[in-house]
């Protein structure tokens, strides 16, 4: 009887660490915006639903600038984060190409809210061929726990191309467009940022 107790006693709480950390994971926000103002490390966000957003910049947030690159700079193995949507055929046209820098890289495909029926998908370029209308890019992602999978997506002419550099909070400026992937919310309903991408040469997608 005391072990039958323990065992559920270890499985309420696991139970319960679970319910907490996917309540956790649905407080994460997800920001796009324009700066509306910028005081200190608050910077309020209007976003794109018409919302009044309060970021609070931690002290050690990084800040990078989103600028323009080319299809060039996407070698073998590079990181990219491709936001697609399908096309009639079902063939996923790329409408953002993101290059990110060696190193640790979050791989997955799955649903985005870029646009309603939009797709992330992050992982490593592996070959690119010509097509009719443009280039189809192979990329391999990750799908846990071991396996892996690839996506052929279609860049346009029309695709936006981007990188980012490093930047400073002296970059968040009133008018300019930020991107927020995830930013958990403070208990007065603010939220608490690490990580925040601003327009440079070109804008975060809104």
């Amino acid at each position: 009887m005391r072990m039958a107790r323990s065992i559920l006693t270890a499985a309420a709480v696991t139970a319960a660490f679970a319910v907490t950390s996917v309540a956790a994971q649905a407080q994460n926000v997800r920001v796009r915006g324009a700066i509306e103002s910028v005081d200190g490390n608050t910077v309020m966000v209007k976003s794109r639903d018409g919302a009044s957003l309060k970021l609070v910049l931690k002290d050690t947030a990084a800040v990078r600038g989103v600028v323009k690159a080319s299809l060039a700079d996407v070698k073998a193995a590079t990181n990219v984060a491709i936001t697609s949507r399908p096309r009639a055929d079902g063939t996923l046209e790329a409408v953002e190409l993101r290059i990110f820098p060696p190193g640790p890289f979050n791989s997955f495909h799955g649903d985005w809210d870029l646009t309603p029926g939009s797709f992330m998908t992050n992982g490593s370029a592996q070959t690119s061929v010509a097509a009719v209308d443009g280039q189809v890019l192979t990329v391999e992602y990750k799908i846990p726990p071991d396996k892996t999978d690839i996506k052929k997506i279609l860049v346009t002419p029309k695709t936006i191309i981007a990188t980012t550099v490093a930047g400073s909070k002296a970059d968040l400026k009133p008018g300019l467009k930020v991107f927020v992937a995830g930013a958990p919310k403070l208990p007065d309903g603010s939220l608490d940022v690490a990580n925040i991408q601003v327009e440079k040469e070109i804008p975060p997608p809104q």
